[in-house]
């Protein structure tokens, strides 16, 4: 799965290593009496496994694309890593060379990973019983994966004294996507033949008799429906301070291996098997423990808990993109190679019944009901008057977590990464503090860890109005919504569910929903990131491991609250609308909203603009809602004006004969920056051009154009391109609403040709080209959009047609660059000749004419 969404990753990595991603202080938090707003200072590692320091008690999370952090409170985290940088690679030193042997099989360079390097999911552990090359005792492992396709992987060790490296290679333990024959992958010359593993010396050492005919199909291919995809490792010290390694990923399923302590390596079981209770025991790939058969899982990690003697396993189901669904799977067992189970008894194994065949099936969520679920797609949904800004609290794609039992502080912790509703691919680490229920099962609080303690409550600090979440069981990349329930002071439920409720043992809390189950947890107060403020919350699951969340709000009287919807509305507008308006109707509370219009054909009353056309004026517009909750009722007028169109042509021409002028005379003159749109520093220089003189880009420098170049959904770019050279995700023309809405002429992608990219909230749309267009050659591209409908043309040629192309210029301000845009390598080479038409889509006459007469003044 990770394969499939490598360009989804790459941007995101990309985008959180290049923009503040909500830098703030570095206040340690120590009470939650604290009236002052916390300040967080964040951290984008994917897939974070995390290992505290014994020495300094620091903490650090390591992760996919050579990614880590670390904090000395869980609270504020501080990158340390350098990312693919080598030979100078802060945790492996000289990159390629030091994993030379893991890449041989997968990982740099290579199929999916052509262009670049994917190294993936590490693991760090503390070993005490590891000779080193001198004889001393104990070293730093980390267990990483490099991979090449979904199923093309190995998982490698090196090995450090330093926790922060660099780790040496030791060698490279897990192969999996070999074959019985020669065979290849796209963009690859690695032979797939499992001699090219491993397995080979390990027969040849007598570990393993011979190869395994189960592990190929008819045609000799890899058989992954049985066989798991190698990456993702874990390491776990059990009980008996044995080492075991469990890893895999979709496909075949998670397994488990027992390791030797003074080397690290895999102890393969050399014989195939089955468990007492009839799970697979491979020769090579050790005992299967999770999962198989194609679908969704991955992210294993484990932990033995001597508290109550289980081992927990932490799984993750879905799609890691931000519409994937992933999300947060748990269960244990009584042995560290299972049989894992969860609350309601179901075995973490997949039945035979899910055997379709060989393949990856991402679209079937048939094991829905296997595993608690965690923590998945959620939203504490700030509605209009409540303290606080923006949309709320929540997640989307929580996953990949690992698992902290830290007995210095007495607490217990679940890491992930997660992505955020409206926020597009960008992820960041979270960490929650859990608990566990009466039945044993740890059961992670509604809020990140803001360094709370639990202690005893009073009913008296419980009762009220709850935002509420049921994180259900669905493997969905739908958000769940908070609705609103209310802890009565008669030990009832009222609200969006019903039921009763009780307090006990000091904090730990019991909810019976009818028709839905007990659920058994804590309450525990915690900071709510919306309000800024410390509130009670509660956590709790069910027998059938479902999870379910409640955060308190405090009370307000009905005039308060419509007095706070009121204030906020009139902030709410901006003086100028060229797009449809969202006009609420419902607010905090349940509060009802009425609008009237003094023009419903300029502004209807359900928010639709109407422009008025380019020869009218334009339309002053005066809203007039009325707030209404209880007895208490308001009224607010605002007044917008609504733009009339504009009579669709040039609105700007830089052709650069004239240095950055924008020669129409229309806007202002572009600007150069920096290495990214909003930076400085660049140089931007002349030469011959396709007509007269063009910009020269060094690979280091853009160009900032006029804001509001395109205010709607009709309009044209245009504009000749010469790259010195081809970089992937580099664009040449960008316009950009907000960081999560843009548009990206592109002259090459990972997965794809020249293109027209464009991201809008949640939505991706790709205008894919057949061909990557030359360097060192002269071309012509043009792209118009028309009210939805997409042609993007490469020298005159339409070569993508399509329909629902994103509206993302709503406003009269977009930004605009020539080869940057916030995240990507700039572009290098010369431009000529760029023109944007507002307004206007071009015919494919007036295109081909621009091509065939590129001097034409517009």
């Amino acid at each position: 799965m990770k394969i499939h969404f490598k360009r989804l990753i790459f941007i995101s990595l990309v985008l959180l290593l290049l923009i503040p991603s909500g830098v703030l202080g570095k206040k340690q938090v120590n009470n939650t009496s604290n009236a002052e707003p916390l300040e967080f200072r964040n951290a984008s590692v994917h897939d974070p496994s995390i290992i505290k320091d014994p020495k300094t008690g620091t903490y650090y999370v390591y992760g996919s694309h050579i990614d880590g952090a670390k904090s000395t409170d869980l609270v504020n985290w501080d990158r340390f890593t350098n990312g693919y940088t080598t030979p100078d690679n802060k945790i492996y030193g000289n990159l390629s060379a030091n994993l030379a042997e893991s890449f041989k099989w997968a990982g740099e360079n290579d199929s999916d990973s052509r262009g670049g390097f994917a190294v993936w999911a590490p693991d760090v552990f503390w070993n005490k019983h590891y000779v080193n090359e001198d004889g001393t005792k104990g070293a730093y492992m980390i267990y990483y994966s490099v991979s090449s396709t979904y199923i093309r992987s190995a998982i490698g060790i090196a090995v450090s004294k330093n926790i922060e490296g660099p780790f040496k290679y030791v060698d490279t333990i897990m192969y999996s996507g070999f074959t019985n024959k020669e065979a290849y992958d796209r963009n690859s010359v690695v032979n797939k033949h499992w001699e090219n593993t491993n397995i080979a010396d390990l027969i040849e050492d007598g570990v393993i008799d011979e190869v395994n005919p189960d592990w190929f199909t008819a045609n000799g291919d890899y058989n992954n429906k049985l066989y798991t995809n190698a990456i993702d490792a874990n390491i776990l010290q059990a009980k008996n301070n044995k080492l075991y390694m469990t890893y895999g990923s979709w496909s075949g399923g998670t397994y488990i291996l027992e390791l030797d302590k003074k080397t690290g390596l895999p102890k393969y079981p050399g014989k195939d098997g089955k468990t007492e209770d009839g799970r697979m025991i491979d020769r090579y790939f050790g005992t299967k423990i999770a999962s198989g058969y194609g679908r969704s899982a991955e992210g294993t990690y484990a932990v033995y808990d001597k508290e109550t003697g289980y081992y927990y396993l932490y799984i993750t189901y879905g799609g890691l993109a931000s519409d994937g669904g992933y999300q947060m799977r748990q269960f244990r067992a009584e042995s560290p190679d299972g049989p894992y189970v969860d609350a309601e008894g179901n075995p973490a194994v997949f039945p035979e019944t899910f055997d379709i065949g060989v393949g990856n099936f991402p679209s079937r969520d048939d094991h829905k009901d296997i595993g608690n679920k965690m923590i998945g797609n959620f939203l504490f949904k700030r509605d209009l008057g409540e303290a606080g800004t923006g949309i709320g609290t929540g997640y989307l794609s929580p996953g990949h977590n690992s698992y902290l039992i830290d007995e210095e502080l007495g607490k217990e912790f679940i890491v992930t990464h997660t992505r955020f509703p409206q926020q597009g691919e960008m992820h960041e680490v979270r960490v929650h503090q859990t608990f566990k229920n009466s039945s044993q099962w740890p059961v992670p609080t509604p809020y990140r860890y803001a360094g709370e303690t639990i202690e005893k409550v009073s009913e008296v600090d419980v009762t009220g109005d709850y935002k509420y979440i049921n994180h259900g069981e669905e493997i969905t990349g739908k958000l769940t919504e908070s609705t609103w329930v209310k802890l009565n002071e008669d030990h009832t439920i009222s609200g969006a569910v019903t039921g009763t409720w009780k307090l006990y043992d000091n904090y730990r809390a019991e909810l019976t929903i009818d028709d839905g189950g007990t659920y058994d947890g804590v309450f525990i107060r915690q900071y709510d990131p919306t309000s800024q403020k410390w509130g009670m919350t509660f956590s709790a699951m069910s027998d059938e491991g479902i999870v379910i969340w409640g955060s308190h709000v405090k009370a307000s009287s009905d005039t308060e609250l419509v007095n706070a919807i009121k204030q906020e509305l009139s902030t709410s507008f901006s003086s100028t609308v060229i797009s449809d308006l969202t006009l609420p109707t419902v607010a905090t509370r349940g509060a009802q909203i009425t609008w009237e219009s003094s023009n419903p054909d300029a502004v209807s009353v359900d928010g639709k603009v109407t422009r008025p056309s380019s020869d009218s004026e334009n339309a002053v517009v005066e809203l007039t809602a009325t707030i209404q909750l209880g007895d208490a009722s308001e009224t607010l007028t605002v007044s917008v004006t609504v733009l009339k169109k504009e009579a669709g042509g040039l609105s700007a021409f830089y052709d650069f004969n004239d240095g950055l002028k924008d020669s129409s005379g229309k806007k202002s003159d572009a600007t150069v920056t920096g290495d990214r749109l909003n930076n400085t520093g660049g140089r931007i220089t002349f030469a011959e051009g396709k007509v007269g003189q063009a910009a020269k880009f060094d690979g280091n420098s853009g160009l900032r154009l006029a804001n509001g170049l395109i205010t709607g959904d009709t309009y044209t770019v245009s504009l000749w391109l010469k790259p010195e050279q081809i970089t992937e995700f580099t664009t040449t023309f960008f316009g950009a609403e907000t960081v999560n809405n843009w548009i990206s002429v592109v002259p090459k992608t990972g997965w794809g040709n020249t293109m027209v990219w464009s991201h809008n909230g949640d939505q991706w749309y790709d205008a894919v080209t057949d061909r990557v267009i030359p360097a060192g050659e002269w071309s012509h591209l043009t792209l118009t959009v028309k009210e939805g409908g997409v042609v993007f043309y490469v020298n005159g040629v339409a070569k993508y047609k399509g329909t629902n192309f994103p509206n993302v210029f709503t406003s009269i301000d977009a930004e605009f660059g020539l080869g940057v845009n916030y995240w990507d390598i700039p572009f290098k080479g010369l431009m000529d000749e760029v023109r944007v038409y507002d307004g206007l889509a071009l015919s494919a006459d007036q295109v081909q004419s621009l091509y065939q007469n590129p001097s034409q003044a517009e």
